[in-house]
């Protein structure tokens, strides 16, 4: 990677962070309650590795087979990258997967909860999962409904190597003036779900994390509770391989 295109990568980042304490600031909350997950879809290993040496450890794939690929070419790379799978897992993927994984965002069914704890069982290790909520009620779109989660999480507390850490969700804005009030609104709504479970779940849950937000509207996130933040396109604007 040429130079101007590593320096604007490193402003990049710099910019979303000033971003991120801004609305933190503007919540009331600290900046260090926040986390950036790093998309890395669609942008080489080598881009990869450069982000991770700006300073951005957590990085997330939608695909599984991309995961694969980018763990094992950054291997070597020190500090480590701790990888989060934002997309869907199908339960055939989930032996190979779950190795690699400091945290599954997107645990969208009972089966998928079963299959996890089974591949983690048998691998002889714990995974952390948060679960997808659908805040849409769109058909096309993966995720539990919001009534099917205290169940799943219920199903959760019986796991022994399936360590559910919170919720994740993402908002589906229209354009326009609208966008930013009505993402908050979505965002809003996983949270006060969150907080609704959190007396009745059982104590071997935990519901401290929030992922939601994205590049167009991580700081409406911000502002709605989000712990986790996935930010792609705002990280790679400008930045020529």
């Amino acid at each position: 990677m040429n130079d101007p295109s590593r320096e604007r990568l490193r402003s990049n980042l710099a910019r979303i962070h000033e971003r991120m304490a801004d609305a933190c600031r503007r919540a009331g909350r600290q900046p260090g309650g926040v986390t950036l997950v790093g998309v890395t879809k669609y942008v080489s290993a080598e881009l990869t590795a450069r982000l991770v040496e700006a300073g951005c450890r957590d990085l997330a794939e939608s695909r599984p087979q991309a995961l694969w690929a980018k763990a094992e070419a950054l291997a070597a790379l020190v500090p480590a990258p701790r990888w989060h799978l934002v997309g869907h897992l199908q339960r055939n993927k989930a032996r190979r997967t779950l190795p690699l994984l400091a945290l599954l965002h997107s645990l969208d069914s009972r089966r998928l909860l079963d299959a996890v704890e089974a591949e983690a069982a048998a691998l002889g290790q714990s995974c952390d999962v948060l679960l997808e909520v659908n805040l849409t009620g769109d058909p096309g779109r993966t995720g539990l409904g919001e009534a099917e989660v205290a169940p799943v999480l219920e199903a959760a507390a019986a796991c022994h190597h399936v360590r559910v850490r919170g919720l994740m969700g993402m908002a589906s804005a229209p354009a326009g003036p609208e966008a930013s009030t009505a993402a908050r609104r979505q965002f809003a709504r996983l949270r006060e779900l969150r907080d609704s479970l959190r007396p009745v779940s059982p104590p071997t849950v935990s519901l401290d994390e929030l992922s939601m937000g994205m590049s167009d509207d991580f700081e409406e996130a911000i502002l709605e509770g989000a712990t986790l933040v996935r930010v792609g396109s705002a990280l790679w604007e400008g930045v020529e391989p």
